[in-house]
């Protein structure tokens, strides 16, 4: 059958003709035989093959090989006068790359044809590919996650009651130093507050285990404020200095349990890794960028060289410094509670400049 265009000297043919041929989607008619009667140049552009090659070949010759029983069963339904809507499969470029179109076709039995239109959604399909990826490695590290976590706090419960014990042994009456009574005072509620808090990790790992990581309003400083005093030894000892500046926002949407345990890791971090013989100078601090809530947390320590770790900062049991503390699970954990909302983090240090870690939220 040959396919006669309308007289291009008519206006309605020449109105067409042009939306016919400027078109990015694919438009093209193909015959009940199987072949291309009709084509615009958007299909030679993408797939690579002249005019004469699509018309050459059955239409089938151009589909992936893996779509193409696929795509004969659902081309057997047009025969038969159904109309397809969003369909599916790969096509293969004459360079052999593998692009994805979604068709609507029309058949018209009298005439034996299919009147067709097509648009490329490989870059969906990428993204969708990318995503299920992303999905698939979250649901993983989650996973590990929580054997980790489970591990953790059964290992620490004993000791735990083992210290919060001795302290009940202790007859503070018979202390007379105020100095030490403090220390006493300082390392009994820095227990307690280890207990409650592995105890409150606990049942939310009961609880949440199968269900969804549970989203509410945080306040941060309220958050900063439990961490500060659970590592209350830790910063008089280094004489830290924590500058700390949220007013640009000071609630934020998120994790209650993360964000506590975001800022324990940087805080504690930037208080380990600080430079010899200076005190840790410590600054965190919201804002809003562009409509994004961000939180920043700078420090003026060690720093890390970039170039070297740029890849590998965030992975587990990955560590960068000779400290015989460090065990390669803070910016691991820190990571995956920002990442498993929606957010970001980035990077930027220098060797002996410190660093700055920016939080950029989903809400």
């Amino acid at each position: 059958m040959t396919l006669k265009k309308e007289n291009p000297d008519s206006e309605g043919a020449y109105h067409f003709d042009n939306f016919f041929n400027i078109s990015d989607d694919f438009i093209c008619i193909a015959g009940f035989d199987g072949y291309f009667k009709r084509i615009n140049p958007a299909v030679s552009k993408l797939l690579g093959f002249t005019d004469e090659e699509l018309y050459a070949r059955p239409v089938i010759s151009f589909v992936y090989e893996a779509d193409r029983k696929n795509t004969m069963e659902t081309r057997e339904q047009i025969y038969n006068n159904k109309p397809l809507l969003n369909f599916e499969n790969r096509y293969l470029t004459k360079s052999g790359e593998i692009v994805w179109l979604s068709w609507t076709s029309m058949p018209l039995d009298s005439e034996k044809l299919v009147y067709a239109i097509a648009k490329n959604i490989t870059h969906k399909k990428r993204v969708e590919e990318e995503r299920n990826l992303l999905l698939a490695n979250l649901t993983q590290i989650n996973k590990e996650l929580t054997v980790l976590s489970h591990k953790t706090s059964h290992d620490l419960k004993s000791p735990i009651n083992n210290m919060l014990s001795v302290f009940s042994l202790i007859d503070v009456s018979k202390i007379n130093d105020p100095e030490t009574l403090e220390l006493i005072n300082i390392l009994k509620l820095t227990s307690e507050n280890l207990k409650q808090t592995l105890n409150d990790s606990i049942d939310e790992l009961v609880e949440n285990e199968n269900v969804n990581t549970q989203i509410e309003d945080v306040n941060l400083k309220e958050s900063l404020d439990e961490v500060l005093v659970s590592i209350n030894s830790l910063v008089r000892d280094s004489k830290a200095i924590i500058d700390v500046d949220f007013s640009a926002f000071e609630n934020i949407t998120f994790n209650n349990s993360y964000i506590k345990s975001i800022f324990l890791n940087l805080l504690t971090n930037s208080i380990k890794y600080a430079k010899r013989d200076h005190a840790p100078v410590i600054k965190i601090q919201s804002r809003r960028i562009n409509g994004i809530n961000q939180l920043t947390f700078s420090d003026e320590g060690q720093g890390f060289d970039m170039d070297k770790v740029r890849d590998k900062i965030f992975g587990l049991y990955e560590k960068f410094h000779s400290n015989s503390d460090s065990n390669g699970i803070g910016l691991y954990l820190v990571y995956n509670h920002i990442t498993s909302l929606g957010g970001r983090i980035a990077v930027e240090s220098k060797i002996n400049e410190g660093a700055t870690f920016t939080i950029s939220f989903k809400y």
